[in-house]
């Protein structure tokens, strides 16, 4: 990571002469502009930098929608200003001279834009300071590599991809070499980036594979998961291949985001172990309690996408049960590690979440769970997906009126956070309805 001074430097002397300007909108994606060198130091590092407020009010397709109350043709589709965090400056290596600094968004006549991704964590980041609790975890995401570049899919509707490799290589020395040279790049280009790189292994899905980063404080590890995102599928792209983050993007196994975290006190002490007791704390009970309690209601957060609720399946290594368990992958909330390493694992979110959404519902719903008192539910023995426990909504359509409907998201996020989402899940779910699938016409062209 660059300091302001650095990265001034770096301009002065013709190491650095562009600067890329982001945000994070609803579907995850870094948004933004690309600033030159000069007029950014004579500029937007003191004046920041604007874009249309539409950002925050489209669908995946980037068309504009009605129906948002922040914007619309009636109310002119007017700017948000660029809050840039100079904590955030990196060097991008596989672009020549070339930095990023990802930013905030405020409304410009003052305060935070309430719906942007970053804002929501922001205010769960510092709600959790109120507590007095620092709120760290890691995001492990899985991908898929395919030997076909990103044109050639899209020309071809995205049929007989050529995976990187060709057989499950879940742990596998071998089928991680055969991707090697990409898996490389991305790891040292992640480091070089200023981001903590453990490993990168292979996974079950042919072309499947994942690289994990250390655990950071909740913004940081958003930030760094929305870079690593933008990364992969650009240097993928370079070599002429490409990786996706979908959920579910055939009928073998699911790409998950597993996210694992865990409160410190403000001073870095322990908030979810009891030292003396050698074991969890009443707050890491209360935490579970609450994460597990808002689970289904804010699982939109955690499941996106149309594609998402692929990925629930009994068997698949993704959760079905509302349970926790200890060191039990059969649950959506798995717990492990003693004394510092104590944290939770929620294997409900898949590749495609948005990580500050993510983030921020585990976040609201523990730190609920703390604020009430909420008593912690049976441990579950066994195969969770056997087992009578609720289960997690099974369609956008479920996770869509749970969200809308709950009084404890209204109370965590606000109402107009609430309607937002609920009309973004609305404009996804009315897109799909009117989409005719390759399955439709496969079943009834001729059988029909």
């Amino acid at each position: 990571m660059l300091t302001v001074e650095q990265l001034k430097q770096a301009i002065k002397d013709g190491e650095i002469d562009s600067v890329i300007l982001s945000f994070t909108d609803m579907q995850g994606r870094l948004q933004g502009k690309v600033v030159h060198g000069g007029f950014f130091l004579d500029s937007a590092l003191e004046d920041g930098a604007e874009a249309c407020n539409y950002l925050l009010a489209v669908d995946t397709e980037m068309n504009t929608v009605g129906g948002y109350s922040m914007t619309s043709w009636d109310k002119g589709y007017g700017d948000m200003e660029f809050d840039l965090d100079l904590d955030t400056i990196r060097r991008v290596p596989y672009l020549e001279k070339t930095a990023m600094i990802q930013a905030d968004l405020n409304y410009t006549t003052g305060g935070r834009v309430a719906v942007s991704p970053r804002s929501l964590l922001r205010s769960q980041q510092e709600k959790a300071a109120e507590f007095g609790f620092k709120a760290v975890a890691g995001t492990e995401l899985e991908f898929m590599v395919y030997n076909t570049s990103y044109e050639d899919a899209q020309i071809g509707k995205y049929l007989n991809l050529t995976p990187a490799n060709l057989y499950n290589v879940d742990y596998s020395i071998l089928g991680s070499m055969r991707v090697e040279p990409l898996l490389r790049d991305i790891r040292n280009t992640m480091y070089e980036a200023g981001m903590v790189v453990e490993s990168a292994k292979g996974e079950c899905n042919f072309g499947q594979h994942e690289i994990a980063f250390r655990y950071d404080d909740v913004i940081t590890t958003a930030d760094n998961h929305t870079f690593y995102k933008l990364s992969s599928k650009q240097m993928a792209a370079q070599r002429g291949q490409s990786v996706t983050f979908m959920a579910k993007p055939n009928e073998r196994d699911g790409s998950s985001c597993h996210i694992h975290m865990s409160l410190r006190g403000l001073d870095g002490g322990l908030a979810f172990w009891d030292e003396e007791k050698g074991q969890r704390s009443a707050l890491y009970d209360h935490f579970i309690a609450g994460v597990l309690a808002t689970m289904r209601e804010f699982t939109l957060f955690y499941a996106p996408n149309i594609n998402s609720y692929k990925r629930f399946a009994k068997g698949s290594f993704a959760p079905t049960a509302v349970a926790w368990g200890v060191d039990n992958r059969s649950c959506s909330v798995r717990l492990v590690g003693q004394g510092q390493s104590a944290r939770m694992e929620n294997r409900l979110p898949g590749a495609d979440a948005n990580p500050y959404l993510a983030l921020s519902a585990m976040l609201a719903g523990g730190l609920y769970g703390i604020e009430h008192e909420l008593e912690l539910p049976p441990i579950m023995e066994g195969n969770a997906y056997d087992s009578d426990a609720e289960h997690v909504p099974h369609t956008m359509a479920e996770a869509r009126e749970l969200f809308a409907n709950s009084a404890i998201a209204r109370e965590v996020f606000g109402q107009e956070v609430v309607d937002h989402y609920t009309h973004y899940a609305d404009v996804e779910l009315e897109q799909f309805n009117a989409a005719i699938t390759d399955w439709e016409v496969r079943r009834g062209f001729e059988r029909h």
